[in-house]
């Protein structure tokens, strides 16, 4: 059904088909079909319906040989037979043949000798133009002779009767490894399109030795690469979006024995709230030939409200990766001197940056632990803990040791230094204390990309036992140490004691394979 599936949708009777069409004609389709407005700085403003972020609980991976022996089963990667998937595949043909459908052909990679070729087929202008703007766009040369490896149906206006099928809902977000078809049917968040084709790059690269990540990535001028790992809303886009460094990707990348690249010819931002004081360039690349998701629009002025939550806290904004000044073509760099985990934490007993040995790297990698936003999955209101493994836990197919051990010896092959930073709160748990501002978190991180803090004394957190700084240039030293800024240092305790024991809980489930010396170098509850 796979490959006859791709046929049918790509034979183009009627003139249905319209294929890797640019931007402004993807643009202008959608102006047409209602699809979407034109906001006053140019980009196409759409709306993604009632799925305004991913859909976790409707993805499922199906159990043929290759997910049989690689995939790790459980709550992230659930498992749906072969007949079922075709059977929703089939419904998904039946659904698009009649309709018009808007084909991209790109890539994933930016390293010629790793990409993947892939092809896009939406029934949405605006999913195109989504495409368009995230993936790799190929030359007229690369175009000719392109032979896409996997392919993405998406089918969002179908409804599906999910006691047909057996599924959570009327959305199906399904990952076939051997047909090389994603299927996604029931949901208008463009999301989706860009994390399948991120978790099928996830469950094949290690096979190749190329460790993917869940990381934005820049370079610096003297050509040292930092790479900034975390989950939706932790700071990836923002904090790699610099001024005084070139950007290399805000997402998604593979670590080679080259060095690193890039996945995607794009970037993918969160802008609730977003200003031109505080992130100039997110803020003016957002253009024409850029896309803006559940954001509000003045319907005289067409001027995009960047603070109004209306429709969805999880807002979001694409633009291709060359809208930012500077940025690296192709998506390459070296092997990484920094490695920065950013962990939005809503309890704001986390110091706001603090420095880890190899074994608290490893701890904190397989721990992941952040705050889930508001809006970047269905259901979620307000911030919640949660620790997703290898900071990307929804997009890793393979058992996350995998990823572990790779990340632990790319380290210590080239000396990487490893930093965990506080983007979220500080003086208070979320609802208390306040936001940490990216002004602090930019000067910490400048400090340490430039070795500012080589001659700082550091003392470890006595309940959390990372290395916190004494003293950073241009940051008030009461910042550096959360205790301090908290009023009730009993509810400090508390809280801090809380988390530590929360960390302690969620390592027990990898402490066996990290061995004791991994394990101690957590928190202390």
């Amino acid at each position: 059904m796979g490959e006859r599936a791709i046929e049918i949708l790509m034979e183009n009777a009627a003139g249905r088909v319209h294929r890797n069409l640019p931007p402004a004609k993807l643009v202008e389709l959608a102006l047409e079909r209602g699809e979407g407005t034109l906001a006053a700085n140019g980009a196409l403003v759409a709306r993604t319906g009632e799925r305004t972020g991913r859909s976790p609980n409707d993805r499922f991976v199906v159990e043929e040989r290759w997910a049989k022996k690689h995939v790790c089963w459980g709550s992230v990667n659930k498992p749906i037979s072969l007949e079922i998937f075709d059977a929703l595949l089939k419904r998904a043909v039946d659904h698009l043949k009649e309709r018009e459908r808007f084909v991209f052909e790109g890539f994933a990679g930016a390293d010629a000798k790793y990409r993947m070729q892939l092809r896009v087929i939406a029934e949405k202008a605006w999913h195109a133009l989504f495409a368009t703007t995230l993936f790799i766009r190929p030359t007229a040369e690369e175009g000719a002779r392109l032979s896409p490896e996997f392919t993405v149906i998406d089918a969002p206006d179908l409804k599906l009767d999910p006691l047909d099928y057996g599924i959570h809902s009327g959305t199906f977000v399904g990952i076939s490894f051997e047909r090389k078809i994603i299927l996604i049917i029931g949901t208008g968040y463009g999301g989706e399109i860009k994390k399948s084709i991120f978790s099928v790059m996830n469950g094949l690269l290690p096979e190749r030795d190329v460790f993917p990540m869940h990381c934005s990535a820049n370079i610096g001028g003297d050509g040292d690469v930092a790479l900034f790992f975390g989950l939706s809303g932790t700071g990836k886009t923002t904090l790699s979006a610099d001024s005084a460094r070139r950007l290399i990707g805000d997402d998604e990348h593979g670590w080679s024995d080259h060095g690193v690249f890039n996945f995607e010819g794009g970037c993918y931002a969160k802008v609730i709230n977003l200003s031109k004081e505080a992130e100039p360039q997110i803020w003016n690349a957002i253009r024409f030939g850029s896309l803006i998701e559940n954001v509000i629009v003045d319907q005289v002025t067409r001027t995009p409200d960047y603070g109004a939550d209306t429709i969805t806290e999880n807002t979001r904004a694409t633009y291709p990766v060359e809208h930012i000044p500077g940025c690296v073509i192709p998506g390459v760099g070296g092997h990484p001197k920094n490695i920065v985990f950013l962990t939005c934490d809503a309890f704001g007993v986390l110091p706001p940056i603090a420095k880890l040995t190899p074994d608290m790297a490893m701890y904190h990698f397989l721990s992941g632990y952040t705050a889930k936003l508001a809006g970047t999955e269905v259901g979620i209101t307000e911030p919640q803990a949660t620790f997703s493994t290898c900071f990307g836990a929804p997009f890793m197919p393979l058992h996350p040791t995998v990823y572990a051990k790779m990340l632990g010896e790319r380290m210590s092959r080239h000396g990487s230094e490893c930093w965990l930073v506080n983007s979220g709160w500080s003086g208070g748990a979320n609802g208390e204390g306040s936001r940490m501002k990216i002004s602090i978190t930019r000067a910490l991180l400048a400090a340490a990309f430039s070795g500012q803090l080589s001659s700082v004394n550091f003392e470890p957190d006595p309940i959390f036992n990372v290395l916190v700084p004494a003293a950073c240039p241009g940051v008030p030293s009461e910042v550096l140490v959360p205790r301090n800024t908290w009023r009730d240092k009993s509810a400090y305790d508390r809280t801090a004691t809380h988390l530590a024991n929360l960390f302690q809980k969620n390592f027990a489930q990898y402490a066996e394979h990290a061995g004791e010396k991994i394990t101690s170098s957590g928190p202390r509850a």
